[in-house]
């Protein structure tokens, strides 16, 4: 209940909002709610060795890492971070 919560939160922010960094961080937050339905899988024998392959703070921070560069690209490139505005193919 709690992931699919998560999720349907993550996805509505992702449908409404029109700023990168908002948008980002609502995928993040669906990211978050698959991996915490996979952790709270029940019947699974290798559920703890998933839950530190899944939950692994490295994954994390490459993760966030990648996609605030190219946050911070399209910034220098456009010097907006606005989705209305970001039309690569009107450039």
């Amino acid at each position: 209940m709690l992931s699919a919560a998560l999720f349907a939160v993550g996805f509505l922010g992702v449908l409404i909002r029109r700023n990168t960094l908002v948008i980002y961080m609502c995928l993040e937050l669906m990211l978050v709610a698959a991996t915490l339905a996979l952790v709270r899988s029940r019947g699974s024998t290798h559920g703890g060795r998933r839950r530190v392959r899944v939950l692994h703070p490295d994954r994390g921070a490459a993760e966030v890492a990648v996609g605030l560069a190219i946050i911070v690209a399209l910034f220098r490139a456009r010097q907006t971070v606005q989705v209305d505005e970001l039309n690569s193919l009107k450039h």
